[in-house]
């Protein structure tokens, strides 16, 4: 397929409870973001309402697509393509994104590209500047969020292995479920983190669940569960809040390890593949946790691989990796039918991933 001729990219983000527009240059510097978080509108029921969500995008999004655009000086005409996450994530919130983006390319007669929310995340390491002189393929993604926990070996463009994954909570998801045990309120992750600082992270031994087991694998449904059974030897409401940060530091400790171990196999079965690949990128929102990205950088070094992650507002869902995520397929050639329908559930390896691929 021609390669397109490329012009500035919209991208928009809503496959969760993050609203997100942000416009990229044909270089791919950012010319315009924006976020609107709805933590508010999620918080009083402990975790994401999706019927919420959904509402939540429809109501934000055609004023932030249009701040956006007024904020980098541009109208649609100028635009190359419309990018939009199409999957995997909450229907509700993919089909209100979706179809904004539809509704543009139709009128304005541009490229749409659906684009894999993990692959975002994938490629986020290939932004200008993020890594001195590119990140080049292969490269090992390591994708710490609160719905996917897995190793992928990232050979090109719409080229992707899972080496392994977690076979129950991802990582995320337990940091949330044990701050939920503490009291902390929802999201726990960068809570729990905070209390953790003022805890002593050697006080209480919990498993270590995977390590150092063949393969790249993570399981941590049985330390959430360690977790509760020490929170239960204390009358509900009566944990102690150092008791609370011990346990939160304890925990902490236990996760970087556990994923640091399984990090340092699955750069192992990367060398095996490539012996040319150096280079280990950990995106998703635990990418942002201090203790796990020193872990990882520990491991990396040992394993002759060097650890990069994107700056913490990257880490996070955003606009900016799925505009990035766009533009890397238009500068391929690569587009999508306007009746491509949004999947909650979109694997990275997928027959579909790599359909144009050479």
């Amino acid at each position: 397929m021609a390669k397109l001729l490329i012009r500035p990219i919209l991208g928009i983000e809503s496959s969760c409870d993050e609203t997100a527009t942000a416009l990229l240059d044909t270089d791919g510097s950012v010319l315009a973001e924006a976020v609107h978080s709805q933590q508010a509108e999620h918080t009083p029921f402990g975790g994401v309402v999706p019927e919420i969500a959904a509402r939540a995008h429809l109501a934000v999004l055609p004023g932030q697509i249009a701040q956006v655009m007024a904020q980098a000086g541009l109208v649609f005409a100028d635009l190359g393509g419309i990018a939009a996450s199409a999957g995997p994530g909450l229907i509700g919130g993919l089909i209100v994104g979706s179809q904004m983006a539809k509704g543009i390319a139709i009128a304005q007669r541009l490229p749409y590209v659906a684009v894999n929310h993990l692959e975002a995340h994938a490629l986020t390491a290939r932004l200008p500047g993020l890594v001195p002189d590119g990140a080049p393929f292969p490269y090992l993604l390591l994708l710490l969020s609160g719905g996917h926990c897995q190793c992928v070996a990232v050979e090109a463009v719409g080229r992707y292995a899972r080496l392994g994954g977690t076979i129950d909570d991802a990582a995320g998801e337990a940091f949330d479920k044990v701050a939920k045990l503490l009291g902390l309120g929802w999201p726990g992750g960068p809570v729990l983190e905070r209390l953790a600082q003022a805890g002593d992270p050697k006080r209480h031994d919990f498993p270590r669940p995977m390590l150092r087991r063949p393969g790249c694998d993570f399981s941590f449904s049985g330390l959430k569960t360690a977790v509760a059974r020490e929170v239960a030897k204390h009358p509900p409401g009566a944990l102690p809040m150092a008791e609370a940060a011990d346990i939160a530091a304890s925990f902490q400790r236990a996760v970087a390890e556990v994923i640091a171990d399984r990090a340092g196999h699955a750069m192992a079965i990367m060398r095996a593949r490539d012996p040319a690949a150096r280079l280990l990128v950990v995106a998703g929102g635990v990418a942002a946790n201090t203790a796990i990205r020193m872990a990882l950088t520990r491991q990396a070094e040992a394993s002759g691989f060097t650890m990069v992650a994107p700056p913490i507002r990257l880490c996070t869902d955003n606009a900016v990796m799925v505009a990035w995520a766009g533009l890397e397929r238009l500068r391929l050639g690569w587009t999508d039918d306007l009746d491509f329908a949004p999947r909650p559930r979109w694997p990275l390896d997928s027959p579909g991933m790599n359909r144009d691929a050479p």
